[in-house]
Parts: structure tokens; C-alpha cells; sequence
């Protein structure tokens, strides 16, 4: 697939094998290393229905500068697609392939975590153990601990989780990225953005990764991913004394207020900027806004990792 025709794309992803056989694409955009790499890093971590494109703007706005990585997890974008005999779809190897990922292009200094959807359950997973690295964090729509207790599980999310004929609708109509792409935007979505998001979902087969993410969802103690998403809960305020950015779209019907008071309550001195025109994809709704606010807070954070203390 030649990633050059989406628009506002223009970059040349890259290909590393996770696991044997299977090869996950990756965007690594920035200026020129030198003989001393010390280029800040900034991770960008995509979720479900989307892919790195979703992170687009961000990327064309921050690479003059700092380091972008942004990974298609295996199964989205353009990284590979294994049936479920070779890749288990689970939030633990989401967690695994990144932390091979960043291991592989030795990636051993302070990151700067932007995470969406569950890019933030994958990012924070991989924090529990790397937490010395993270230097700041971008957040964006997303969640980082169990569904709140005040938060109804939607309909839609219930229906692709629980039953067959939700996993019909994902794989034989793609009705996941299709309806993601529609009602995850406050602002149409121009024709040619809308084919890009959904470009790499063209088949049954490929699209196994967005019902299997759908089919993770965990809502209690015998889900596979609930263990981790709950000590990610936990330790969220462990972070706190980071500097933390977050952009939300307020007509999200899934990650909504309750997600966003979440991580105001566990994070309290973030920079928070909130649209009550923006759904899901808020780097859709709002880009001409928080792209260069968030460079503006890359640039005028402080240089140094504070302390992640336990508590």
C-alpha cells in the first residue's frame, strides 16, 4: 500500500519484525541524527479503529524538532496481519511489541508518551515498567484505567464485545472503522480523510485487529487485559508529577467527561484543554488548535525527568 496517497501523509514508513514473521510498520520522523543522538523523543501510540495517520499533524508539526515514532500496532495500518494462529491480540502484546520496537531502534533515554484510545492503555502499560523514561505525557481521548464506575458500558462497544452478530457487522461490513470515522467527528470528515482511515481495513481478514481490541475490552477480573489496565489505574497518580498536556474532545461517547475527570483527579497540574465541538478523533476536530499548543508545551517543558514516586 503506497502510503504516500493519504492525505497529509507524506512520510515513509518503516518495517520491523516484532515477532518472527511478523512485522510491524512505524513512522521515525525528525531531523537528522547527529554523532550524538540527543534528539527528544516524542512516542506516539494510535487505537482502535485508527492507525498512525490519525497522529499526522502532529508529527508534520513537531519534526523540525524532536524525534517522532509512531507505531501501527500488528493487525492495523500498515503492519502485518496474522490470523489468530500466529499473534495473540491481547493488551499484553501490544505492551511486548512495543517495548520491542523501542528497544530495537535503542530507544534508551526520556520519551514523551502521546497516547489516544488505547494507545493510552498501551502506553502506560509499557510505563509500569519504564517509568524512569517518560518525560512527559500528551493525552488525547483516551483511558488509562478501568471503565469508571459512573460510566455505562455503550451499547455499540457491547455489541462488538459480546456479540456474534457485533463481530459479524466489525469483520463483514467494517462497521467499527466505518462508524468511527462518521460519528467520531464533530466536523465531517473530508472524503479523501475518511477513505485514509479506513484504507487499511479493506477486507475480512484484515480486519481482525479492530474486533479483537473491541473483544478486550476489560470489564472485570477474568478479562485477560483487566489485570493490567487496573494497576495502570492505580499508579496513574504516580505520573502526576510529570508535565501533562491533554486535548479532549467532549462529544466522545466513549471516552467522555468520566474519562477525562479521571485524569485530571490523578494528574492535577495538567495543562487541560477541553472542546465541547470535538468528538473521538480530536486531532480531526481540533488540529489547527492543539498541534500548536502541544508544541508550544513540548517546548517550554522542563528538560529534566522528575521523580515517579509510589504511593
Amino acid at each position: 500500500m503506497d502510503a504516500t496517497r493519504f492525505p497529509d501523509y507524506p512520510f515513509q514508513p518503516r518495517r520491523i519484525e516484532v515477532r518472527p514473521g511478523i512485522a510491524m510498520s512505524y513512522l521515525d520522523e525528525g531531523p537528522p541524527a547527529g554523532e550524538q543522538d540527543d534528539r527528544e523523543v516524542v512516542v506516539m501510540l494510535h487505537g482502535n479503529p485508527s492507525w498512525s495517520y490519525y497522529w499526522r499533524h502532529l508529527v508534520l508539526g513537531l519534526r523540525d524538532r524532536y524525534r517522532c515514532i509512531v507505531p501501527d500496532h500488528v493487525g492495523m495500518g500498515l503492519s502485518d496481519k496474522p490470523g489468530d494462529d500466529r499473534y495473540a491480540y491481547t493488551l499484553q502484546s501490544r505492551v511486548d511489541d512495543l517495548t520491542t520496537l523501542l528497544d530495537r531502534l535503542g530507544i534508551t533515554g526520556s520519551v514523551t508518551l502521546a497516547v489516544h484510545d488505547w494507545g493510552g492503555m498501551i502506553g502506560f502499560g509499557w510505563a509500569l515498567s519504564h517509568a524512569a523514561q517518560v518525560r512527559r505525557l500528551l493525552i488525547t481521548n483516551t483511558a488509562a484505567f478501568p471503565l469508571p464506575s459512573a460510566k455505562a458500558m455503550p451499547w455499540q462497544l457491547k455489541l462488538g464485545r459480546d456479540l456474534k452478530l457485533g463481530a459479524l457487522l466489525i469483520r463483514g461490513f467494517n462497521a467499527f472503522a466505518a462508524g468511527a470515522a462518521r460519528d467520531g467527528v464533530v466536523r465531517d470528515m473530508p472524503a479523501d480523510v475518511r477513505a485514509a482511515y479506513l484504507a487499511p481495513y479493506d477486507s475480512w481478514e484484515n480486519r481482525i485487529a479492530t474486533l479483537r481490541f473491541v473483544q478486550d475490552i476489560p470489564l472485570g477480573e477474568r478479562d485477560p487485559a483487566w489485570a493490567l489496565v487496573a494497576e495502570s489505574g492505580r499508579r496513574l497518580h504516580e505520573f502526576a508529577s510529570r508535565p501533562a498536556f491533554v486535548g479532549w474532545g467532549l462529544r466522545d461517547f466513549v471516552f467522555d467527561a468520566h474519562f477525562l475527570e479521571g485524569f485530571t483527579r490523578a494528574l492535577p497540574r495538567a495543562e487541560v484543554h477541553a472542546f465541547e465541538d470535538a468528538g473521538h478523533y480530536v486531532l480531526e476536530d481540533k488540529h489547527e488548535v492543539l498541534v500548536p499548543a502541544m508544541r508550544r508545551f513540548l517546548d517550554s517543558s522542563p528538560t529534566k525527568v522528575g521523580k515517579v514516586g509510589r504511593g
